[in-house]
């Protein structure tokens, strides 16, 4: 049996129906989503936690009995008495989704307060996997206690899992996220950057550049995604290599494309595919995802590899 820890923030995501007026109550964030499409993909020798802080409101209480439903240890949530969950509103122009949120009194940005707690988590787990959406909503005295905790976690045997997941707006500046983004990156074992993100705010020129930056800044192994384009894979002995991915069909809401990959990829990979058919089950993952509605698509997974 393993165990996969996620880290970050749950919030509760309100999406249109189609019906003029009615809007879709869930729950959804990138790690939460990882980890959803892990524990579909992943049989039951296999664990999967989620560390956050929430509520204790009533929609805290309604998230908690989420988690519990899908099987996601939720051990280790924190609740806390002053605080909620966040909320996002999704809306939709030709498939692409732009995002309004509310999660200023987010009880997650608190998630690393209790460095206890977080070592608790992560005592035997095999893998630790946390965003930069995680770092970003940390205070900077958190997000330390985060960094110096996964390294513990790596320099034991745990491999660290990292998204870079770029959101410059919960920062309060590139110099700033782009520092908190490298100390992740340097104690990662796998890194799965986003190349238009990267180049947005990294000025990388291509695919093979992201790689490399993220192999000069410790990462051991690199996944770069790039849409419909060919990803790109820099393994641990620095090969690198370009890869096509299965053409997708029309989209329909791109929310969680790269948080369903990075589950793909995982759960093959934990299951004994080799890195490149990894990456094919991610893209085709991801490629369902995006053609329903929506970050959670159950059908998404009845027919994704096991």
């Amino acid at each position: 049996m393993g165990r996969i820890v996620s880290i970050g923030e749950c919030m509760g995501e309100l999406s249109e129906t189609g019906a003029p007026g009615v809007l879709n109550m869930g729950f959804a964030g990138d790690t939460l989503n990882t980890a959803w499409y892990l524990r579909r993909l992943l049989d039951a020798r296999w664990q999967i936690d989620y560390v956050t802080a929430i509520g204790s409101d009533g929609l805290s209480d309604r998230l908690i009995d989420f988690l519990d439903q899908e099987e996601i240890g939720t051990e280790y949530v924190q609740r806390l008495t002053d605080k909620t969950i966040g909320l996002y509103y999704i809306t939709l122009k030709d498939g692409e989704r732009s995002f309004t949120y509310w999660r200023n009194d987010s009880a997650a940005r608190r998630l690393a307060s209790d460095p206890a707690r977080l070592e608790a988590a992560l005592d035997g787990a095999d893998i630790a996997y946390f965003s930069g959406i995680t770092l970003a909503i940390l205070p900077p005295a958190d997000r330390l206690t985060l960094i110096d905790t996964l390294s513990r976690f790596a320099g034991l045997g745990g491999r660290v899992v990292f998204d870079p997941n770029l959101r410059l707006r919960l920062w309060d500046n590139v110099e700033t996220m782009r520092g908190w983004i490298n100390r992740a990156i340097a104690i990662s074992d796998l890194s799965l950057p986003s190349f238009d993100d990267e180049a947005a705010h990294y000025g990388d020129r291509n695919p093979e550049a992201t790689a490399g930056r993220f192999r000069d800044t410790g990462a051991q192994r690199v996944i770069v995604k790039n849409g419909a384009g060919e990803i790109t894979i820099l393994d641990r002995d620095g090969s690198l290599e370009k890869l096509a991915v299965p053409p997708a069909p029309a989209i329909a809401d791109t929310t969680a494309a790269g948080d369903s990959f990075n589950a793909g990829f995982l759960a093959a990979e934990l299951t004994g595919a080799t890195i490149q058919q990894s990456v094919t089950a991610g893209a085709l993952l991801a490629g369902r995802v995006i053609g329903e509605r929506g970050a959670l698509v159950r059908s998404a997974t009845e027919v994704a590899p096991t």
